[in-house]
């Protein structure tokens, strides 16, 4: 967010130096009421900027993000951050369709700017450096499939040549029907049987750049085989390319870092690389190898680890090349990590560099050890896929209601002369702590709650005295916190409390589905109200999902210092909506998500940021229950016929009248085309 700036005018008197500021002058004589207003307006603007900064929008946003004077969030287009589409409206907007949340808003002109962001740090770098080869892309299905998300890439990225690469023959036979530009590349990797070696020959066949990663000997036979095979039938027929993915020595950083190094899954050592080239020369098909591929993982952290990497497959790129063997593309792999939390650190959820500085140390790395090797610089081919899409989606959910743990009495609590020693001790603690005995009181209380329980557990006290000493305790730990939340260093217990303390908000998503790398990575991802940023957030809060499952959790937040236990939130107020947005879940987040608890896909949104504000172009509506249960092979129409004949048999029985049986299995098959999510709010 761009802070204010206002007009200073300033005049020279004599040696010293007059300074006037018009707008000081015209509030000293505003009338009282506009002097309220005036304030009131600073008051707002500073609420807001205090927001922006405990979220880290400026740190994590990429400057896509933003809080307008409305206190909403909003989306600025690249192209002119001057473009921009609040959130909260395009929600109301969508509700007025009858689209509730959860919905995943898709912003692609998010994924446009990503796609110029990296084409121009390379081109950059390559001017500066005087590097004499090219850049190309090529984006990979797996991090997002959604039609629309690839159909946009290609559509931007053909500006640039940039491409494809498929990890499995499902994606070759998506990608195979999509418009490409003509010089761009479809790397295919993972490994292969010959089916899908076919299918890349036949996508040569359409005229396509296809490259045929050798990831096992195997499929260096299949090729053969098929290139002879083709080549007797026609000697002109266009062939794929190869290319070898080598295990290097060097490895990732961050969660995957096993994913490098001599240990990794996928690769060739040097001597498996030695025969691959000694069998395409034997079968006189040499030149078909074109590309050296390596990866040493996803979110890749920190830039040294990637220097190392990059050296060492230079190094194995130039050995080949001297071998006079037509290589001439070096495929870097993917894992340009995204800052999820905006510290710019190695931290697992960050990274220690930018785009520009990315491409130098690429561009660099490579020419140098190319000229020492005197070779020609290759054509780079990067595997950027992370960075290119997680900032085009958005999931934003509403808080269906909180999670009660703070043990709070319905009624006023009456402490009575007779009730056991033990809660008239918590009644004196609660009475008597102060700032500088909260510490020992606070102690005091945990040793008297447990007695409380075993006096309960041994049928010393009654229910009721339990039910007092459980909120007297409650209390003590509330004015506890607030005390220790005073001191400039707030010990380790306290901090501990304040997440047994903090409110639960039922949020109406499923972690699972919607963003199981918080899940099963405990990956960070920003999440920020979308609307009221200009009040003051006086909760803290964890994040509990509407699935069955005690893991469906999020309690671990982005922070500038460290992982944030609990998230600043606003007070829920009682039939007036509070959504959140999580951020930045475009990578990976859809095409990971399962079907636990079978809650299916959320609605979805395309929106455009122009002049004029924001325009949906399109929405696709979220799983329905009969489209949930589908999806795990059974049949709605079978289900509908079975718990039809459970309610006959009922009526027949005499149990349920012929309007109420008509009535029941109307609502139950009526209910295969709702929404898999719950009603917000309950209703």
């Amino acid at each position: 967010m761009k802070r204010r700036s206002y007009y200073c005018e300033h005049r020279f008197i004599g040696n010293g130096c007059l300074f006037f500021f018009p707008f000081l002058l015209s509030y000293r004589f505003l009338e009282p009421a506009s002097r309220d207003s005036y304030r009131s307006k600073r008051t707002l603007s500073g609420i807001i900027e205090k927001n922006v900064e405990t979220y880290g929008i400026d740190n994590w946003g990429a400057e896509y993000f933003g809080v307008n004077r409305k206190g909403n969030l909003e989306v600025r287009a690249p192209e002119n951050e001057k473009f921009t589409a609040d959130v909260k409206e395009i929600i109301d907007d969508l509700n007025k369709r009858g689209v509730t949340t959860p919905v995943l808003l898709r912003f692609p002109q998010l994924l446009f700017g990503q796609v110029r962001k990296l084409q121009a740090a390379f081109r950059k770098s390559i001017k500066e450096f005087e590097y004499k080869g090219d850049h190309l892309c090529v984006f990979p299905m797996k991090v997002n499939s959604n039609r629309a998300v690839i159909e946009e890439y290609l559509r931007e990225g053909s500006r640039y040549n940039f491409g494809l690469e498929a990890g499995s023959k499902a994606e070759l036979y998506a990608a195979l029907g999509l418009d490409q530009a003509k010089e761009s590349l479809l790397v295919l990797n993972g490994f292969k049987d010959r089916d899908f070696v076919e299918l890349a020959f036949a996508g040569a066949a359409a005229g396509k750049n296809v490259v045929i990663v050798i990831e096992k000997l195997s499929e260096l036979d299949h090729t053969l085989d098929l290139a002879a095979k083709i080549s007797d039938e026609n000697a002109e027929a266009d062939m794929p390319m190869l290319g070898v993915r080598v295990k290097l020595s060097s490895k990732g950083s961050g969660k995957w870092e096993k994913s490098g190094g001599e240990a990794a899954k996928f690769g060739l050592t040097t001597t498996e690389i030695l025969e691959v080239i000694r069998r395409l020369q034997d079968a006189g098909r040499v030149d078909m190898l074109r590309l050296l591929h390596f990866h040493i993982g996803s979110q890749l952290t920190d830039i040294k680890r990637i220097k190392n990497a990059m050296k060492e497959a230079a190094r194995t790129y130039a050995k080949i090349h001297q071998m006079k063997i037509p290589i001439e593309y070096l495929d870097v792999g993917g894992g340009m990590a995204v800052d999820y939390d905006g510290s710019r650190t190695s931290f697992e959820s960050s990274a220690n560099y930018n785009a520009r500085e990315f491409a130098n140390d690429v561009i660099y790395v490579i020419k140098t050890v190319c000229d020492d090797e005197n070779v020609p610089h290759p054509t780079i081919i990067q595997e950027s896929g992370r960075y290119l899409s997680a900032y085009h989606a958005i999931l934003v959910t509403n808080v269906q209601d909180e999670i009660e743990t703070v043990v709070e009495d319905l009624k006023p609590l009456e402490i009575e002369p007779d009730d056991p020693q033990i809660v008239l001790e918590l009644h004196d603690l609660r009475e008597t702590i102060n700032a500088k005995n909260y510490r020992e009181y606070y102690h005091d209380a945990l040793e008297n709650r447990d007695e409380l329980f075993t006096m309960f557990n041994l049928g010393l006290i009654s229910l009721v005295a339990k039910g007092k000493g459980e909120v007297l305790f409650w209390d003590i730990c509330e004015k506890a916190d607030q005390f220790a939340q005073l001191k400039k260093y707030v010990a380790e217990e306290f901090t501990e409390l304040r997440r047994l303390m903090c409110a639960k908000y039922l949020a109406n998503f499923s972690v699972f589905r919607s963003m199981p790398d918080n899940w099963a990575l405990e990956q960070l991802f920003p999440i920020i109200p979308i609307h009221k940023l200009n009040k003051k957030l006086t909760e803290y809060a964890t994040l509990c999902d509407i699935t069955c499952d005690s893991d469906g959790i999020v309690d671990k937040f982005v922070d500038l210092h460290d992982v944030k236990p609990v998230l600043e939130l606003h007070k829920l107020v009682k039939n007036e909506p509070y959504y959140l947005a999580v951020m930045l879940v475009g990578a990976y987040q859809e095409v990971m998500g399962n079907n636990h608890n079978l809650f299916g896909v959320p609605h979805e949104a395309h929106v455009f940021i122009g002049e004029d504000g924001y325009i949906i172009k399109k929405v696709v509506q979220g799983a329905t229950l009969g489209d949930a249960v589908s999806s795990v092979r059974f049949d709605p129409g079978q289900l509908h016929d079975t718990f039809r004949k459970a309610v006959l048999q009922r009526i027949k029985e005499g149990r349920l009248s012929n309007n109420e049986g008509s009535r029941v299995i109307e609502f139950y098959e009526d209910q295969v085309s709702s929404y898999t999510y719950l009603a917000p709010n309950g209703t």
